[in-house]
């Protein structure tokens, strides 16, 4: 099966993602097993940094929880492809849920990652959405809602005949 051609048998994770997509999923991949080695090794300290003040594990436990987390992603989005949809979501919900610590770093002037301005804090928590946009789009999950939310209109709407 060409990569974007829907076939009627096969599961609908299978059949939504261009060639770009596919190398953008495996992209974005590599980088969460990069960034969860990272989470676990060198770079720990910094990361613990960026856990705010307000959660209520230490900071060492939710570095490597998330590290761990991001490795698991990571291995999803490459060696998941049937249910790459899913994985999507899953990817987008923790890009969502690490904002608090990208706000921390924000509002407390944290300086970790070379990230030693507020112009580059910002800039990073900026970048926040376009990780879950590459999350959506790369498994198919953004390009799949505009196609469904199309096929809706196209028929009337959810509401039709009522």
């Amino acid at each position: 099966m060409a990569e974007g051609t829907p076939v009627a048998d096969t599961p609908l994770d299978a059949r939504t993602t261009t060639l770009v997509q596919t190398i953008g999923r495996l992209l974005l991949g590599v980088a969460l097993l990069f960034a969860g080695i990272a989470h676990l090794t060198g770079a720990r300290r910094e990361f613990q940094a960026q856990v705010p003040d307000w959660l209520p594990l230490p900071a060492d436990t939710v570095v490597v929880a998330s590290g761990i987390v991001e490795l698991a992603l990571g291995a999803a989005l490459i060696v998941l492809s049937r249910h790459r949809r899913g994985v999507g979501w899953v990817v987008a919900g923790f890009f969502v849920a690490i904002v608090p610590g990208n706000i921390a770093q924000y509002v407390n002037r944290i300086d970790a990652f070379g990230l030693d301005s507020d112009r580059a804090r910002a800039i990073r928590l900026l970048f926040q959405p376009v990780l879950v946009a590459w999350a959506l789009w790369s498994t198919g999950v953004w390009p799949g809602m505009r196609r469904k939310t199309r096929e809706s209109v196209s028929r009337g709407g959810p509401h039709e005949g009522r």
